[in-house]
């Protein structure tokens, strides 16, 4: 399936080609994310921590950077999950392209995303929605890093504050995709005029 996202950073583009160029440094953005090995400048090892109600998964995930057009300002990121104990796995490929929007910088993320086992069983429109809700707190991340950092004593920027780990939590996501997708032919009403 593909999933389409987009969202905008005050920061201009070559300041969010640089972090986004920077992997261990954005891994840690998506929400239960932790990077936990570089292997050389294109690859890297991660897992991610996801909860679904009582049941907690964790994905061991390879990262690699399979293109980067510093021109174009478009980079390919292929990334291949397991989950630890069996129940499933993930193929994904995220092309990342930036552009000069506002002031700041406009970043689309298209991902063409593949599940197998129980973490398949999900329906697309709710897989959709929380990939939305992904987004958007990986969005937050990138802001805070791309911000600019207050002096420290002796006039140095202070490094960004680290990213805290938090299992995903499915559940939560999840109630928030499932009133999405349950109210979204309601909202389409709403807005549609009488005939």
């Amino acid at each position: 399936m593909k999933i389409e996202n987009s969202f905008e950073v005050a920061a201009p583009p070559e300041a969010a080609w640089g972090l986004l160029m920077d992997v261990p440094r954005v891994i840690p953005c998506m929400p239960g994310a932790q990077l936990t090995e570089t292997l050389d400048d294109d690859h890297w090892k991660a897992t991610m921590a996801v909860k679904l109600g009582p049941i907690g998964l964790t994905f061991e995930t390879d990262v690699a950077r399979e293109a980067a057009d510093a021109e174009a300002r478009q980079a390919v990121l292929s990334a291949r999950a397991r989950e630890a104990k069996g129940r499933g796995s993930a193929q994904a490929t995220i092309t990342s392209t930036l552009a000069a929007a506002n002031g700041g910088t406009r970043v689309d993320i298209v991902t063409d995303l593949a599940l197998t086992g129980a973490v398949a069983q999900y329906g697309r429109g709710m897989v959709q929605a929380v990939a939305g809700q992904l987004t958007a707190s990986f969005a937050s991340c990138l802001q805070a890093q791309l911000a600019p950092a207050a002096p420290a004593a002796g006039g140095e920027p202070a490094p960004p504050p680290p990213s805290e780990v938090h299992p995903v939590s499915g559940l939560r996501l999840g109630l928030k995709a499932l009133l999405d997708v349950i109210g979204r032919p309601f909202r389409k009403r709403t807005r549609d005029p009488a005939p």
